[in-house]
């Protein structure tokens, strides 16, 4: 897990419990070796920023093109995005999405929702706190969940999105989803 900002520890315990061995990526040279790395929510600007600062953006996205998986779940789904519609912040690009942030309103705005999602059998419960969603996606993007018309988990190759916390609820398909599908996969965005 990049673990700039944002809650990677709830992701930490999630993959625990799963039987993987949890990293905490804040350099580099802490991507080595690594099959994926999830980006948490948290703030889209302050992760981004400090993602320039500790060289940690060229190190993702050479991470991703030499064949790495990336999870970005919330903030992280910003970040991943190839544009925004909002002001100008880093962002990795590795993803062919325009990215409306806090896109459901403010933190007062949080809610929780049912959710249809592609390959699911059951409908996942997603958390949302002040999240996005992608208002277009390009060519490669495949829809796996949205909530009236507006994007909130997509998949290109090895990259994974949700604009909810996967994290925050006893659920762990998604977790699993990445690890075996997501991870596991030859495919490239």
């Amino acid at each position: 897990m990049l673990a700039l900002q944002g809650d990677f520890r709830e992701h930490a315990e999630i993959l625990e419990r799963l039987g993987a061995e949890p990293v905490e990526v804040r350099r580099p040279e802490d991507l080595r070796g690594l099959d994926g790395l999830i980006i948490p929510g948290g703030e889209s600007t302050a992760i981004g920023n400090l993602m320039v600062h500790s060289g940690m953006l060229d190190a993702i996205r050479s991470f991703f093109y030499q064949g790495g998986a990336v999870w970005g779940t919330c903030a992280g789904m910003v970040l991943a995005a190839s544009a925004t519609t909002g002001p100008s912040q880093p962002l990795l690009g590795i993803m062919s999405a325009l990215v409306e942030r806090n896109g459901f309103g403010r933190q007062v705005h949080s809610f929780e929702a049912d959710l249809e999602v592609k390959g699911f059998d059951r409908p996942f419960r997603g958390v949302f706190i002040r999240a996005p969603y992608f208002e277009d996606v390009g060519p490669g993007v495949e829809v796996l969940a949205e909530i009236d018309g507006r994007v909130v988990a997509a998949r290109a190759g090895k990259v994974l999105v949700t604009a909810f916390h996967p994290e925050l609820t006893d659920d762990t398909r998604f977790h699993e989803y990445f690890l075996r599908e997501v991870c596991g996969s030859d495919e490239r965005s």
